[in-house]
């Protein structure tokens, strides 16, 4: 049976002495409220900080992940970080295929599935994310984009794989945009998804995987769109970086 999860992308923010602040009270209301089996919780620091937050997180149900890592197990590659590293301090998860990443430093769908290859064959589980633009939202090209997506960076993997892969939908038009996406949006994406992995592989497989949406969820909308029989949960970008903000999420899926 899949889980209901709570991911916070904290990006490019919190310094240390911010960071263990937050952690301290993520911990505390996670404990607070009592956190069941069926639900997952996730934060993703910034490199500098994912020792301290495996450290302060044991003996927790919070988990962390990594924000990415380079596609090779080691070399000449000034500024990136490997798989072997991440683990080696502890942390158990990495998002692969942010939409920042794909727009900013041009990863391609090829590129991200060597680095979901690298991940796993480092016994790191895996949230990929994937989403269309505004452009493939007005042209009405949006299920073809989501589509090919997976199709080219995650279908080569036995469907074993997917016991430790989550997806995570980034409707990447709805993200400070002005645009907003509706929980019913939100509802008919992931069940196209779940379609095409049901297409590829087969129902019970497909059933099992967790899908996030990661659209601006927020305290206010988060309870209406994780009410959707498709959607598992969240990506939380923003939200993620205030303690009550997420904790209200975390309660809400």
């Amino acid at each position: 049976m899949r889980k209901n999860i709570i991911a916070g992308n904290w990006k490019m923010n919190k310094d240390l002495n911010e960071a263990k602040e937050l952690i301290k009270g993520i911990r505390k209301g996670v404990k607070k409220k009592k956190v069941g089996k069926n639900k997952r919780v996730i934060i993703a620091p910034s490199f500098v900080n994912l020792n301290t937050a495996v450290k302060r997180t044991k003996k927790s149900v919070v988990e962390v992940a990594a924000q990415n890592i380079h596609e090779e197990v080691n070399g000449a590659y000034t500024g990136e970080v490997a798989a072997n590293m991440l683990t080696g301090i502890g942390v158990e998860l990495v998002i692969i295929g942010h939409s920042e990443r794909r727009t900013y430093f041009g990863e391609t769908n090829e590129v991200l599935a060597k680095k979901v290859d690298t991940a796993l064959r480092n016994k790191l589980e895996v949230i990929f994310c994937f989403g269309e633009q505004l452009s493939d939202r007005k042209s009405e090209k949006h299920f073809e984009v989501v589509e090919s997506q997976l199709k080219e960076s995650l279908f080569h993997l036995p469907k074993e794989d997917y016991s430790k892969i989550v997806l995570a939908y980034e409707p990447v038009w709805a993200i400070g945009t002005g645009e907003t996406a509706t929980p019913e949006q939100a509802q008919d994406m992931h069940a196209f998804i779940r379609g095409v992995l049901e297409k590829q592989y087969d129902k019970e497989m497909a059933d099992g995987v967790s899908i996030l949406y990661g659209g601006s969820v927020k305290p206010a909308n988060a309870k209406e769109i994780f009410s959707k029989p498709d959607v598992d949960g969240g990506l939380i970008g923003g939200a993620s970086l205030k303690k009550d903000d997420f904790l209200a999420i975390v309660e809400a899926v």
